[in-house]
């Protein structure tokens, strides 16, 4: 064989118990497991000691926003070094494809805050197809980090045909976003992405997110909604998410599921009993999580959404006006804005993570309150004065969730992990580079929320399934030898929020098709990575 893990502890990801063997890879897949007993030892060309080591599938991260960072950082450590071999990128409803020359500058501009303004990357691509392509391809042909599958973007499908009005799709429009997400998903989309509080996406009604996710039922694929929200309306939310897709007859995956601000505290058992009614009544529904308390997305993401019609531009003009920038100020911190879930914004509960220009850059890891008590002024004239210096670039994090909350739901069968990483930044959540050895380390080990074995089934075998990947997520002989080696004493996040780049330790070997992303817990110059495709339906 090429490689062999001698003695390992293999934790193969159904949950069940872990158990000894050697495990020897050939060909890019796992080509035998040999218990002791079962005769002679397998022999390879390479030999791996792996005792005091645990070997699982390669992390699946089903909620990342590395669109462009995969094609821009060859070394991706924030994901290799955490033992991802496979991200879901295309999220929140807002991508790079599909799209025309305008609406990829319009996105660009709106998600700078999550991956840059994207000066750095040649957009060769316009449709589905072809940024998949582009991934394949990756760094001179090579391919990329680690695998990466893409969910067709509903807010771009919508800026594609609709514009940026905050009105009902006519009949045509509404057709050619239905041939968008088909094309999409034929060309390799997994499924659809909404991101209901952001703009355009959150303008289009639940008949018509319905209709588009009929034809996301019709491919075998899955809806995946950060829907309308976290806060005030939260269980609605949910419910409504629930409600249309039944409808659709689609599949449903919640991203970042979870019960924020003081109005959901201690309520996480309510949206778990919401869903556990609808899949004791056949629903197919999964969810992610990430294991932190805080939140991260861009701060012109609070603003209501009328505040946001007519694209970025039309964004900062409002904001230049006094008397409308008084009234975003009332809706936002007396009403409750539908950006910020329909909670009145706490100021020193919104840390600046990131900035988009460098003369900024004092506000980082400050509170707008605190940079506003600084400064002698409202914390609204602060936020004001950043959105439009910085021009709707700036990252945030968002202090308001629970801890409670987080760890009932990631004890949900139904769960799986995400990191919803955003990568840009002078000092990004933590989750970044944290997620999948905080779930390991502090969530299984220290805590025991979930047992080692279960912790890993979350992380692998789960997500697999709904992404409907017939031979990735476990350790089983014929499937694709995307694995990980960690050590279950050690295994820790080490990224703080002081110190978000930090690399995990206790990881020292992470495979992708059998070839070494990670060895002796450094990153290699291998590219194994690839687009992963939707499977066709049946």
């Amino acid at each position: 064989m090429d490689t062999v893990f001698r003695d390992v502890r293999v934790i193969d990801g159904t949950g069940g118990s872990s158990y000894r063997a050697d495990v020897g890879l050939s060909g890019g897949r796992i080509a035998g497991i040999h218990r002791p007993g079962d005769g002679p030892r397998p022999s390879g060309t390479r030999v791996v000691d792996a005792h005091g080591l645990a070997l699982a599938p390669g992390f699946i991260d089903m909620h990342a926003h590395s669109d462009l960072a995969l094609l821009t950082d060859p070394s991706h450590e924030a994901k290799a070094a955490q033992g991802v071999t496979l991200e879901v990128v295309g999220q929140d409803g807002l991508s790079y494809a599909p799209v025309d020359d305008r609406t990829l500058a319009e996105v660009r501009t709106q998600i700078t805050g999550w991956n840059g303004d994207g000066s750095d990357v040649d957009f060769t691509w316009r449709s589905v197809g072809e940024y998949l392509d582009r991934l394949d391809h990756g760094f001179d042909g090579e391919g990329i980090a680690v695998n990466a599958a893409y969910l067709v973007p509903q807010g771009t499908v919508r800026m594609l045909a609709v514009g940026w009005e905050d009105r009902a799709a006519t009949d045509d429009e509404l057709a050619r976003m239905r041939r968008l997400v088909a094309e999409g998903l034929a060309q390799g989309a997994v499924g659809m992405s909404s991101g209901l509080t952001y703009t355009p996406g959150m303008y289009a009604t639940d008949a018509e997110l319905t209709e588009l996710c009929r034809v996301v039922a019709a491919y075998g694929g899955y809806y995946c909604p950060h829907h309308r929200s976290y806060g005030a309306g939260a269980l609605g939310a949910y419910a409504e998410m629930v409600a249309l897709t039944r409808e659709a007859g689609c599949a449903l995956h919640l991203a970042h599921a979870a019960m924020n601000f003081d109005v959901n505290k201690g309520r996480a058992g309510e949206l778990l009993a919401l869903l556990d009614t609808a899949l004791a009544d056949g629903a197919d529904i999964s969810l992610d999580t990430y294991p932190y308390t805080p939140g991260c997305t861009t701060l012109v993401a609070m603003l209501p959404s009328w505040a946001a019609e007519g694209g970025p531009e039309a964004t900062l003009a409002r904001l230049r006006d006094d008397a409308t920038a008084g009234r975003i100020r009332r809706v936002m911190e007396v009403e409750g804005a539908d950006g910020c879930h329909g909670v009145p914004i706490d100021w020193d509960a919104i840390e600046v993570s990131g900035v988009a220009h460098a003369e900024q850059a004092g506000l980082v890891g400050r509170t707008v309150a605190a940079s506003a008590r600084e400064r002698g002024e409202e914390p609204w004239t602060t936020a004001r004065r950043l959105l439009l210096a910085d021009r709707l670039g700036t990252t945030i994090l968002q202090h308001v969730g629970h801890e409670e909350n987080v760890r009932a739901i990631m004890r949900h069968p139904a769960h799986t992990g995400g990191s919803d990483g955003i990568l840009r930044g002078a000092k990004p959540h933590p989750r970044a580079y944290g997620t999948f050895p905080r779930y390991l380390g502090r969530y299984a080990r220290e805590l025991g929320v979930l047992s080692l074995e279960e912790c890993v089934a979350h992380l692998t075998s789960r997500p697999a399934a709904r992404l409907r990947l017939p031979d990735r997520g476990l350790v089983r002989e014929g499937y694709r030898a995307d694995l990980v080696l960690f050590d279950p004493d050690t295994v820790a996040a080490d990224a703080t929020f002081e110190a978000p780049r930090r690399l995990p330790t206790g990881i020292p070997y992470v495979l992708i098709a059998g070839r070494f992303v990670m060895e002796d817990g450094r990153r290699t110059d291998v590219l194994a990575g690839h687009a992963v495709r939707r499977a066709p339906a049946g």
